[in-house]
């Protein structure tokens, strides 16, 4: 094969990587850069899910009278920071019009149709790097505290079950007899077997990362601040370093795209939907699955180095200061969910989510140059997506028909 044009991604995350990685195998020369080392980003701090069922939108009807109640409600999960609700409220007023039902629907089958595509994805990557062994098919348990609050999940159980997830309903005792570390007032929960988790995300973004290293690649670490321009789209990449010749451009920098993209001539509402972690490094139990507590909004998975509770969606500017209160919440509902965590975490983490008012990612060429392409705004499900979101920006610059269609991801469709 005739080596192909230069291509540089912009974003070192797992999407980043996976991209770079794909484009490898289309016979392109490919540089990624980023301001921090591979995986250090969002991808670092994540719960680890490999969650083909999350085909569920954050917005989901009924959305309007629970989002005022949760900011002002300390122990709920969506915070806001007061100064930036003149930037956010944008986006908040397009996230509640996703809530409609038709548009739901509509979310989730776009979705589903990546997440069904998720193993095809990564398959192939993770078998080349050899990282078959951070891959952990313990499967996920969603946990309920009351009968009422299970019922309150009906609909988006359904929005799983009518797209092919499979999974058992459970009471409580049931639950503790496959988790025995859950609290004695879990009531109700769904068990999905099929589902796999990463035990150390970090880990798996560097090992990629290597074998793109091994391959041939390019990892820039430089901070990008700009392109150069001509008639035709970007020629030059100005970084803090100096310039590089454009190319292809892949602008997969997570929540730092909107700046990117804007420059690049198309807007797009991508928010910093922050989430924290916390590690528990020597738990006095081994978790048998990973956990997701529906009423707590939290996920606890056992990963190579500890117990992980992560939770928490922030909304303010990706670079504020974080706010480590809620760290100790999701810690507080950490324990409260499985009590044998009751110690002191040994680490706290931020991390900012790239999150559109749809739940969508944006995967496409851009409307305005040919010779730029995108792929982030993954929000929840970045790990899940990386492989396949990879799989589809080698397909496209390289000319060939995406294996998805790719009209719901489209940049323009804001």
């Amino acid at each position: 094969m005739s080596e192909r044009p230069p291509v540089t991604v912009i974003g070192a995350g797992i999407v980043g990587v996976c991209c770079a990685l794909y484009l490898q195998r289309e016979g392109f020369r490919v540089r990624l850069v980023d301001r921090a080392a591979p995986g250090e980003g969002a991808s670092l701090g994540n719960a680890g899910n490999l969650g083909f069922a999350s085909c569920v939108p954050a917005a989901m009807p009924g959305i309007l009278k629970k989002v005022p109640r949760m900011l002002f409600d300390a122990d709920a999960p969506l915070k806001l920071r007061w100064s930036h609700l003149p930037k956010a409220l944008p986006w908040f007023l397009r996230f509640v019009a996703n809530a409609r039902p038709a548009r739901v629907e509509a979310i989730a089958d776009a979705r589903d149709s990546l997440l069904k595509r998720l193993h095809e994805g990564y398959q192939p990557l993770i078998e080349d790097a050899g990282a078959e062994g951070l891959i952990n098919p313990s499967g996920l348990m969603m946990t309920w505290e009351s009968e009422e609050a299970f019922q309150g999940a009906a609909y988006a159980l359904d929005l799983r079950r009518r797209r092919g997830v499979t999974f058992d309903i459970l009471d409580g005792h049931e639950a503790r007899q496959i988790e025995p570390s859950l609290a004695r007032n879990v009531a109700r929960a769904v068990f999905i077997p099929r589902l796999a988790h990463v035990l150390d995300p970090l880990k798996l973004t560097q090992t990629l990362a290597r074998n793109f290293d091994r391959r041939g690649g390019e990892i820039l670490r430089a901070s990008v601040r700009g392109f150069e321009i001509g008639p035709d789209g970007p020629r030059r990449i100005l970084t803090e370093n100096g310039t590089l010749d454009a190319g292809t451009i892949v602008i997969a920098a997570g929540v730092w795209s909107r700046a990117l993209a804007a420059e690049l001539g198309t807007a797009v509402p991508l928010e910093a939907e922050r989430g924290y972690h916390v590690m528990f490094a020597d738990p006095p139990l081994r978790m048998r699955v990973a956990v997701m507590s529906g009423d707590r909004y939290i996920a606890v998975t056992h990963m190579a180095d500890g117990v992980r509770a992560t939770g928490i969606a922030e909304f303010a500017a990706p670079d504020a200061p974080p706010d480590m209160a809620n760290a100790r919440l999701v810690q507080r509902h950490a324990e409260a969910l499985i009590p044998a965590l009751k110690s002191d975490p040994t680490s706290q983490w931020m991390g900012p989510r790239p999150s559109h008012p749809d739940s969508k990612p944006v995967i496409g060429r851009s409307p305005r140059f040919p010779n730029v392409f995108f792929a982030f705004g993954h929000d929840h499900i970045g790990l899940a997506l990386g492989g396949i979101t990879g799989k589809l920006v080698g397909e496209l610059v390289a000319g060939r028909a995406p294996s998805v269609d790719l009209a719901p991801f489209r940049p323009d469709r804001f």
